[in-house]
């Protein structure tokens, strides 16, 4: 087959891979109440569906990136496939929670195999010319599986139960694997180099501690910063990383190439895709929660109406890779993240209570057009600003600070959200007249032990029986709205400073690549690799 057509396929079949690795961080929400209906399982345990997933697909970027550039990326990639589309079979057919939990975390190893390799094959498939547009579609579907989860996992669950967000995978793994042995070329392999273990087990510790520590701190909304389960577990990330540095100074294979991180541009983009994962997608969870708890959209509806945010991938995603082309990463970068702040910032001014869809729609938009002309010139500015035998360690340490983003942007917007929803309900509670001090501090009491992301749900349960009988019920009832819009509001603005963080590090941080000769060696490796072939 023509290299012009293969490369086009190598695009079908990595973004395949991409959309179910991505798909599989969010689809699960959906399936939860399900889920716990059948095995019993209290919230905690469940929430490791999540978290397992999660945990596992953050700690194995960077050491599948590596393995990628020593034994070769195709071996790799599909291994990983394989891992994944095992890893989704027997989360499908789990018997317990526990087992569930176990395998999601099987599904995670594959999945950040894909993730990671998927942008350097794409990189190393595509000339310049061409690279823009063909991230351009990789990112759509990024966006598309991060913020389509709940459309694509509600219509499943309905129809049929939740074991199928699994076993839908299998179908579309195993056309992407033979996809994948038929069309991509196997990359040149680093054979002078060796795994380094040292530094493979300290970076994973490392990553896997501090996602923990997020992930703990999500869970116990009572623990604070320096409660010893969040603080042991930073602590330990810390020893780590700064055992890594030191180790990878010292072997002459290194997990990373610390120099990579003197490469402005390099900084730049990792610095964008952090405060995009922590901003744009960590939002996404709170977004989700309004419209479903506060709203009373369901989970399917709440999908279809995310998708104002995700369909704008579809169409400006390529685009955005020939635009970056014409006025370069930096600024449309830098744009896109400002587009991205003024969005947050207009959702901020137009909500109230009581809340209405139409009020949603313009920061809806201008986040949509944000996040699908962000990801692809990122990706660009990471891959083509470091040298062609690192492009699978930047597409590790890329998808690790995105990642990373995301864990951190859900605990810290979770933070934003409780302390302005609880401060707001204790001063308008005591503004409420004809009730008592006791009634009030009752109340109070249930509705800070629900939380503000109970919702509507608090006022249909039996704690809240006993409160339908006052006169200010319905008064009630719209202080905690209010509470959370407060809450909320608090996250729209955090997320500007960071969009806005982000897009200032952009414009000063990435600059305009110079002209080399990357492409034409990674073709040259290609051409050589198809004649082989051909051979």
């Amino acid at each position: 087959m023509e290299q012009s057509n293969r490369k086009w396929w190598i695009l079908v079949t990595v973004s395949l891979a991409v959309f179910m690795a991505m798909l599989d961080i969010t689809i699960v929400n959906v399936a939860l109440p399900e889920i716990q209906k059948k095995f019993s399982s209290n919230f905690s345990n469940l929430q490791w569906v999540l978290n397992g997933y999660t945990l596992v697909y953050a700690a194995m970027l960077l050491p599948v990136s590596k393995l990628g550039d020593i034994i070769g990326l195709k071996k790799v990639f599909l291994l990983g496939l394989s891992v994944f589309v095992i890893g989704s079979l027997t989360s499908g057919l789990a018997s317990s929670h526990l087992w569930l939990n176990i395998f999601r975390g099987l599904q995670g190893i594959g999945g950040a195999a894909m993730m990671s390799l998927s942008l350097t094959i794409v990189t190393s498939s595509f000339p310049d010319k061409q690279r823009g547009l063909a991230l351009g579609f990789w990112s759509g579907a990024v966006g598309l599986a991060i913020s389509g989860g709940p459309l694509i996992g509600g219509a499943l669950v309905d129809s049929l139960g939740w074991r199928s967000i699994f076993l839908i995978n299998i179908p579309f793994g195993i056309l992407a694997i033979l996809l994948g042995i038929f069309f991509i070329q196997e990359s040149n392999r680093n054979s002078n180099e060796k795994i380094d273990f040292f530094g493979f087990l300290l970076s994973t510790a490392m990553i896997f501690t501090m996602v923990l520590a997020l992930i703990q701190k999500e869970m116990h909304e009572n623990y604070s910063w320096i409660d010893w389960h969040i603080l042991s577990l930073l602590s330990l990330s810390i020893v780590f990383f700064i055992a890594f540095l030191v180790a990878e100074r010292k072997v002459k294979n290194p997990m990373i190439e610390l120099s990579i991180f003197k490469n402005g541009s390099f900084n730049g983009a990792n610095i964008a895709a952090f405060v995009l994962g922590a901003g744009l997608y960590g939002g996404f969870t709170y977004l989700a929660i309004l419209m479903q708890n506060y709203m009373g959209y369901s989970a399917f509806e709440t999908g279809m109406k995310m998708l104002l945010i995700s369909g704008f991938t579809i169409i400006l995603g390529p685009m955005a890779g020939i635009i970056s082309g014409k006025i370069g990463n930096r600024w449309l970068i830098s744009g896109a993240l400002l587009i991205g702040a003024i969005g947050m910032i207009v959702l901020r001014h137009m909500m109230k209570v009581p809340f209405e869809w139409s009020y949603l729609i313009p920061g809806f938009v201008l986040a949509g057009i944000s996040n699908a002309l962000v990801n692809p010139p990122i990706s660009n500015a990471a891959m083509s600003s470091v040298d062609p035998k690192h492009v699978g360690m930047a597409s590790g340490i890329l998808n690790v600070f995105r990642q990373v983003g995301i864990s951190f942007g859900v605990v810290i917007l979770g933070i934003h959200l409780t302390e302005g929803y609880n401060h707001s309900l204790d001063k308008q509670m005591m503004g409420v007249q004809n009730i008592s001090a006791e009634f009030k501090n009752q109340m109070l009491d249930v509705f800070h032990k629900t939380g503000a992301f109970a919702g509507s749900q608090i006022f249909e349960s039996k704690q809240a029986e006993v409160f339908k009988q006052i006169p200010a019920f319905g008064d009630i009832k719209n202080i905690v709205f209010s509470a959370f819009n407060t809450g909320m509001k608090d996250v729209d603005l955090f997320i500007a400073i960071l969009l806005l963080i982000g897009s200032f590090a952009s414009a000063v941080l990435i600059k305009k690549r110079k002209p080399s000769n990357q492409t034409a060696v990674i073709h040259k490796d290609n051409a050589a690799s198809e004649n082989s072939n051909l051979k």
